[in-house]
């Protein structure tokens, strides 16, 4: 299957490849933001390996260079303006510049750099299309948590459109990036959910249409021919699902992420002690990526099913080392983990397994520490509608209540249930929230993070009587059949999910889901698939964004973004949707959601815009003033001195003869390779006596 990681590195890798005249020395520049995205795919040297003698960021004071820079940037106002500095000047930073934007340059920003003394030193230009962070191979996000509160907090409506039209080109990347013209259906929302944010899909759905009809005008060569069916692109929000947030799962990935202390920053890392081969204990931080084969093939498991399978590792080691140690003594994770350490043959695959075999055990403890047995009964009775025998379950209320009294349960644990029991309910008297709250142990402010959900669509609080039935009822998720994998934890199924299956069927209700352009849909026919329009849409010349991997071609490409930040357990579901049909899904997001992510969040959608910290609400970035500096005038190199006559030759004077000292026949002398004083040969000792 194609790989949204290597799509992008080779991407950047052979735009700079490509760059005319070839095998000339070039330098790189890139800005702060272009940096995170390429150094995302790949190491710096990467880069070097062309033939570039160094990468820089255009924020940094450079010195000139006498050669060609492949600038890589972010079409943003300050980083344009940077750009000019370099050639505003009396001598130009560079004799050339290649540039490679990272998505679609604004007509006002072009306009600037045509009007600049710039334009005369531009050898080429070129669009990546790469303003996205591949996460993972079919997994990609924008790293801006933020953009839930842009999308749901009530102080952030005037900001909505804009932001939007930012998603919207960021998909159209994705798109470029992937070679698909795709047909796009949205979500929308049942016609009880009335909250103000149930037009997002279809907005961004409109935006995403027309930056893409847009881009294919200024891309004669999009979209490249292929034999592919046609992609199709879901937009979707947050709201078509609000319990797979809360819900606990499972899976390794899904559970690492929720129960241990991972750490998202540039590189999603772990910290773990490693035993050296030397006995040592030290603390080290291991980065978790898709090169880490270990955990690409356990990360969807079900934790029990990845412990059997280190262990199974482990034992095929031990049966390769039968001198090494007896295998009755490896009765812990923790002991396979030390074992394994102290191997010289084994420490190229020590680091990984240890980090594996660490967060294994440490989940398995939580899980045991925290009653997640318990806990998850209850929520998947209450999300599913049925219990671990498939009956509605009888006595919720009760069922919670005591997980509530439980004093292993965490703050978390407990708003976590009642927000799932609030959903299931589809609302609760205010007394009742209150009631909850207080028998939880809970502060005021957690009571916020329950209110808030009525800003993504759910129903909060309802009078006594409230003659509107349950709304729930009608979008109940569905228990797994019988022969699908799983068990009493994981009955539940995502919406994303059911919505993947239902398009691979061709039944998806397109009253849910309804086209942004129906007119291009065949009639008569409910399946993605549109072989007519294909061919019209993909007649081009094959050319830049051509895919590279052909043996993947006939496999559909489904792309689903979900505004508002998506789970772990919505990511595994595309992978197994992938791995069942002949298709190629990819989910994108503004950012990955854990459970404890999302409780801060919707608390915060009470608070005031002005602790959100929204980049528009930031201090406008502004061109580093060393960059308008001129550069310093290196210091002339002094004139070699003059020569001068050498001065007249003086009489030489007489060696003076070393000082000598006699002294009761001892002579001091200065002279080497003798000794510093001797006795006086021609002095005869005074003799005593007749003889």
């Amino acid at each position: 299957m194609v790989s949204l990681i290597e799509v992008q590195r080779q991407t950047i890798i052979e735009a700079i490849r490509n760059i005319n005249p070839p095998n000339t020395w070039r330098c790189v520049v890139m800005d702060e933001v272009s940096y995170k995205l390429t150094m995302n795919v790949m190491e710096e040297h990467n880069i070097l390996d062309e033939k570039v003698s160094e990468v820089r960021k255009i924020e940094e004071k450079r010195v000139p260079q006498p050669m060609e820079c492949i600038y890589i940037l972010t079409p943003m106002e300050h980083i344009v303006r940077c750009l000019l500095s370099d050639f505003e000047r009396p001598k130009p930073r560079y004799s050339g510049a290649h540039l490679l934007w990272t998505s679609e340059l604004d007509n006002r920003f072009r306009q600037m750099i045509i009007d600049s003394p710039t334009r005369q030193f531009i050898r080429g230009e070129r669009v990546l299309s790469v303003d996205f962070y591949p996460r993972e191979s079919h997994l990609f996000t924008i790293r801006e948590p933020t953009s839930f509160f842009t999308l749901y907090h009530p102080e952030c409506r005037s900001l909505v459109s804009s932001h939007l039209r930012e998603l919207a080109r960021k998909v159209v990347c994705v798109c470029g990036a992937l070679g698909e013209y795709p047909t796009i259906r949205y979500f929308r929302p049942p016609s009880h959910m009335l909250h103000e944010a149930r037009v997002l899909s279809e907005i961004l759905a409109k935006y995403v249409q027309d930056e893409l009809d847009t881009f294919a005008k200024t891309h004669p060569d999009f979209p490249p021919q292929s034999n592919r069916p046609r992609g199709m692109l879901f937009i979707v929000d947050r709201s078509m699902d609000l319990y797979a947030p809360f819900l606990h799962e499972f899976t390794y990935q899904a559970m690492a992420h929720d129960l241990l202390p991972i750490k998202e920053d540039d590189k999603i890392t772990y910290k773990v002690d490693i035993t050296t081969a030397t006995g040592e204990t030290e603390q080290k931080e291991m980065a978790i990526t898709d090169d880490d084969q270990v955990w690409v093939a356990n990360r969807h498991q079900h934790m029990k099913d990845t412990i059997e399978r280190l262990m199974a590792d482990f034992q095929k080691f031990l049966g390769d080392n039968r001198n090494f140690v007896d295998s009755q003594s490896s009765t812990s994770l923790y002991a396979i983990r030390d074992m394994m350490a102290s191997l010289p043959q084994y420490q190229g695959q020590k680091d990984m397994y240890s980090l594996h075999l660490t967060m294994a055990q440490e989940c398995m403890g939580q899980f045991e520490k925290k009653k997640l047995p318990e806990i998850a009964l209850l929520e998947q009775s209450l999300s599913t509608g049925l219990d671990e025998n498939g009956r509605p379950p009888r006595d919720a209320a009760s069922d919670l209540v005591r997980l509530l009294d439980d004093p292993a349960l965490g703050p978390a644990e407990r708003l976590r249930l009642i927000a799932i029991y609030l959903l299931y309910k589809d609302g609760l008297l205010d007394g009742d929230i209150q009631k909850l709250i207080r028998h939880s142990g809970l502060r005021r402010h957690d009571e916020m993070v329950i209110r808030s959900l009525d800003m993504l669509g759910a129903r909060v609080s309802k009078p006594l009587k409230d003659p509107t039935p349950n709304r729930n009822r009608s979008r109940k998720p569905k228990s797994p059949q019988q022969d699908e994998e799983g068990n009493d934890f994981s009955r539940y199924t995502t919406v994303l999910k059911q919505m993947l299956e239902d398009h691979v069927k061709g039944v998806l209700d397109p009253q849910v889901f309804p086209y942004i352009k129906p007119e291009l849909v065949p009639t008569g026919t409910g399946n993605s698939f549109d072989s007519g329009s294909q061919a019209s849409l993909r007649s081009a010349k094959p050319t830049w964004a051509k895919s590279r991997l052909s043996v993947v071609e006939p496999r559909q490409r489904v792309i689903v973004f979900m505004a508002g930040g998506a789970t772990l357990s919505e990511a595994r579901a595309c992978y197994e949707i992938s791995k069942s049909s002949v298709r190629d899904v990819f989910l994108g997001t503004s950012h990955i959601i854990t459970p404890d992510h999302f409780l801060m969040q919707l608390k915060a959608l009470k608070d005031g815009r002005e602790k959100l910290g929204l980049p528009t609400d930031a201090l406008r970035k502004e061109v580093p003033r060393h960059l308008l500096e001129p550069d310093p005038v290196p210091k002339p190199t002094p004139p070699p001195a003059q020569a001068r006559p050498p001065p007249a030759a003086a009489q030489a004077a007489p060696i003076p003869k070393p000082p000598v000292k006699e002294r009761e026949g001892i002579k001091v002398h200065h002279q080497p390779n003798r000794p510093y004083y001797e006795e006086d040969k021609k002095k005869k000792k005074k003799k005593f006596g007749v003889f």
